[in-house]
């Protein structure tokens, strides 16, 4: 194999690393794991943009860009519930599910 082959072959191994939703499904799983998890199937769910719905809630949506890019390792609870205020949930119905009681410290 020649560098160039090698060097994209390790792109695609950590790009899908970071993506995989099994993975973060999976007994790895930890808090900021959980929280993204959470994010993006409310964005799903409700067919909105991240920056949108931070942006709607009052704050800047590069916290968040920062938990998913693995800057932060600890959001505030205040940028989820800025995230949430956006998106028109409240804190209680974002941390409702049995994976927030399960993950991985």
């Amino acid at each position: 194999m020649e560098y160039h082959e090698i060097k994209n072959l390790i792109i695609h191994i950590i790009i899908s690393w970071n993506t995989d939703k099994e993975f973060r499904e999976g007994v790895f799983m930890n808090i900021n794991d959980a929280i993204i998890k959470r994010i993006e199937e409310i964005c799903k769910e409700k067919n909105i943009k991240i920056c949108g719905a931070t942006l709607g809630g009052g704050k800047s949506p590069s916290a968040i860009y920062d938990l998913f890019k693995g800057r932060t390792k600890c959001s505030k609870v205040s940028t989820i519930k800025s995230f949430c205020q956006g998106a028109g949930i409240t804190l209680s119905e974002f941390f409702d599910r049995e994976y927030f009681n399960d993950f991985e410290d």
